[in-house]
């Protein structure tokens, strides 16, 4: 198996767990924080999709799917066109609200397909590649999409631990 067909793999279990955390929950239920100052699972799913769209397009020298195909548009947040949700605070968290599951799934399916699209033409060289010099020592390729990866699996996990906790809150 090649290094990008674990990268493939490993982006589809994403979205796999994205449509499982998402599935069956209306707006209330994804807004919805169990306590004031915790994340939503429409911020944690929003946060993560921008976060793996924000990355990957840098990373490829391709336009983020967010501004592409309009989902800026369609999501209609109250906060800066480039946001990702990095360093919210509780304030910024509650304003991320979404009118539906689907919008959630939608978004994140697009930006699956960019991922997955640019992760197939991957060669081990390109692995390689400085993608960003900011940081000692600078960030591969490799590096980032191992990166953004972890932090989009650590978020939907997140996500579903809050769903948990608010089915457990309903019964």
């Amino acid at each position: 198996m090649h290094a990008k067909d674990v990268l493939i793999d490993g982006h589809s279990r994403i979205r796999e767990e994205v449509h499982a955390v998402v599935g069956g929950l209306g707006p209330d239920d994804l807004d919805a924080r169990p306590f004031e100052g915790a994340n939503s699972i429409a911020w944690l799913v929003w946060h993560l999709t921008r976060v793996q769209d924000d990355h990957v397009a840098d990373a490829f020298g391709l336009e983020q799917v967010w501004f592409s195909q309009d989902w800026v548009k369609r999501f209609g947040l109250d906060l800066p066109r480039h946001d990702t949700g990095y360093g919210h605070s509780a304030a910024q968290v509650a304003e991320v609200r979404v009118g539906s599951g689907e919008l959630l799934t939608g978004y994140y399916d697009a930006v699956h397909e960019q991922t997955r699209e640019a992760l197939r033409g991957l060669t081990a060289a390109d692995l390689e590649r400085v993608v960003d010099e900011r940081w000692d020592p600078p960030v591969s390729l490799g590096v980032r999409l191992v990166s953004v990866l972890s932090d989009d699996l650590q978020h939907v996990g997140q996500a579903a631990y809050v769903r948990g906790l608010l089915q457990s809150t309903a019964s």
